[in-house]
């Protein structure tokens, strides 16, 4: 089977309905949480991942933080307003479908579990190698899927630990047969922060093996004029031109 993986969508409904648009050849998703915060379309974003059919789904910090489940005094200024304006906006049911979202580590198969952060710590960032062993030494399955940097990438783990940036040769295939472990960071749909500004995505095929990391343009003025629209941080609007 096929699945799409979308990971911190940030309540980014262009950047979303882009990914969607574009691919079409997959069964179910895995969504790695992150849905809301930083964006002005919470709802709508909330309502579109609802109707899609989920094979397994966990939450991230802002969804955490919007639905009062973790203090907002972790997030500095920016975030903050964010998200406190993302808790007024949600509707009460997108507020309680939010609120009941799983905590990550969970496991898909036998080769693979999805988390938001990293599987011993939902909040941990894996930002480089190091980071990359001390979360695939918690990992329950070879490969593990993961978002919260908003960085697409790849870590293989072994003795050394190999990292590799794939934001400038997507489609990117990583065939994960032939490793012994790895963690995969497919990208943020809504925010990236590695310099692409393109949403990010992967696209999983569990007979081939393969995860294919995928960047699709997406209509980035509207999603910018929205968010001083709704008069959320100019900061928001500006990083989504720059993918940072």
């Amino acid at each position: 089977m096929r699945f799409l993986v979308l990971s911190d969508v940030h309540a980014n409904l262009e950047a979303l309905d882009a990914v969607l648009a574009v691919e079409h050849s997959w069964s179910q998703a895995l969504v790695l949480g992150d849905l809301v915060g930083y964006g002005a379309d919470p709802n709508a974003v909330v309502n579109r991942v609802r109707q899609l059919p989920i094979a397994a789904i966990v939450r991230g910090n802002h969804d955490k933080v919007a639905t009062g489940l973790a203090p907002v005094d972790t997030f500095n200024p920016v975030a903050r307003q964010a998200i406190l304006w993302t808790a007024r906006a949600l509707t009460a049911d997108n507020r309680a479908w939010l609120a009941a979202l799983p905590q990550g580590p969970m496991p898909f198969d036998t080769d693979i579990e999805v988390c938001h952060g990293a599987p011993f710590d939902e909040d941990f960032y894996v930002f480089d190698e190091l980071d990359a062993q001390r979360a695939g030494a918690s990992a329950s399955r070879p490969l593990c899927l993961l978002g919260h940097t908003h960085v697409q990438g790849i870590f293989r783990l072994g003795q050394y630990v190999s990292a590799e940036r794939t934001s400038a040769r997507v489609p990117y295939p990583f065939h994960y047969a032939t490793i012994s472990r790895a963690l995969v960071n497919c990208g943020a749909v809504g925010q990236p922060r590695d310099g692409d500004p393109r949403a990010a995505y992967g696209v999983l095929d569990t007979d081939a093996k393969v995860l294919t990391l995928g960047r699709v343009a997406y209509d980035v003025e509207s999603a910018q004029a929205k968010i001083l629209a709704a008069d959320l941080p100019v900061s928001l609007a500006q990083r989504l031109a720059i993918g940072r």
